[in-house]
């Protein structure tokens, strides 16, 4: 067999394409699976301030609301400070924030990226935003669809379709459904016994879930019931256990989520590339911190079943009051920051043990 030598320099040019070639695949590689944009929808955990625009008394626009939050701003958001969306989009390399849709300070140049169409108040049945008059869920479908055309205008088609893709999506809600609705209100229960509500739900969760499917979405995030018999609002109520958490209550979230766990695996089974995460550590998370406060991060939470707001056993919206001489100085020491909903730093903390989770799954 004869030899052929192959000049040095020529060597040297292969060397140099093929690391090129190699250096090009990972480019490629890690442009495909970055997150391009945080899209949400839901009810008051991720809502950051579609509220302040529609006609309802439910609102967190105004001080002590956002006073931890940069510059000291009431966004809307029903938190001291930041909401697990806000920092799920900073952990995939985007803002700190996500913006509300309705916010007329941003627009399609912000909301490309990250764009947020909860209200809070909402459920998954109509009947629910319908309490407080808020946004029922189809209504943040309709602003999803009209955000396409706004996204495909900006950007062109073929961008628009492949950020609606690889997108990751937030679907948190579904508590308001039982304490503001069926619960309260006789409608529902002279209809459905709770066991027929909860199937009624997972219906519409279902319907929801494929439509979203159906616009582009593939990447989604669902987040279950919190252990809403802990919340303080519902230990204030429980008058006869003490004030302790309502376990009723907290039995039917338990339940209702592990339908939603089955119709998440339902569900992937049957649509081609859809990528639906079920968050169900959220529950026991939440509850472990509010049994074992102390545990969590340093010296811990110092309170657990009061919120810091005003007295912090029933206030959340206009009733959580700056004027209040009540309200906590450091929300840093509780886990609740108004009788519905956690602090900044509760959020912090469980969107800490979500993000792995999500990176793994919608990374690849």
């Amino acid at each position: 067999m004869e030899l052929i030598l192959v000049p040095k320099w020529l060597l040297s040019i292969g060397l140099a394409l093929i690391l090129a070639v190699q250096q090009h695949s990972s480019n490629c590689s890690a442009m495909a699976t970055k997150i391009p944009a945080i899209i949400v929808f839901g009810d008051s955990t991720v809502d950051a301030g579609n509220n302040n625009q529609i006609l309802t008394l439910l609102k967190s626009n105004f001080h002590p609301y956002g006073r931890d939050f940069s510059g000291g701003r009431p966004t809307g958001r029903f938190s001291n400070g930041r909401i697990p969306p806000d920092f799920i989009s900073e952990a995939f390399g985007l803002r700190p924030i996500v913006p509300a849709y309705l916010d007329p300070t941003y627009n399609i140049t912000d909301f490309a990226i990250g764009v947020c169409f909860a209200s809070a108040g909402t459920g998954y049945d109509s009947a629910t935003s319908d309490v407080l008059n808020v946004m029922p869920l189809w209504k943040e479908i309709e602003y999803y669809k009209e955000y396409q055309n706004k996204l495909k205008a900006y950007v062109g088609h073929r961008r628009a379709r492949t950020i609606l893709k690889q997108a990751v999506y937030l679907v948190s809600l579904g508590t308001n459904d039982f304490l503001e609705n069926y619960y309260i209100f006789p409608r529902r229960r002279l209809k459905y016994t709770i066991d027929e509500y909860q199937d009624f739900l997972i219906e519409i969760s279902t319907n929801f879930l494929k439509e979203l499917y159906s616009l582009g979405a593939r990447k989604i995030s669902l987040t279950g019931l919190p252990p809403m018999g802990c919340l303080p609002l519902e230990r204030t109520l429980n008058i006869f256990g003490n004030n302790e958490c309502d376990d009723k209550l907290n039995k039917v979230a338990l339940k209702f989520n592990a339908m939603l766990k089955s119709m998440t695996t339902k569900l992937n089974d049957e649509l081609p590339g859809l990528i639906l995460v079920f968050t169900e550590s959220v529950y026991g998370l939440l509850y472990s911190m509010i049994n074992n406060p102390a545990s969590y991060v340093g010296a811990g939470f110092e309170v657990a079943g009061m919120a810091c707001c005003s007295t912090g056993t029933f206030e959340m919206s206009y009733l959580c009051s700056e004027k209040s001489p009540l309200t906590c100085t450091d929300a840093n020491k509780y886990i609740f920051w108004d009788a519905f909903h956690p602090t900044e730093k509760t959020n912090h903390i469980i969107t800490s043990h979500l993000i792995p989770l999500l990176k793994t799954k919608f990374l690849r």
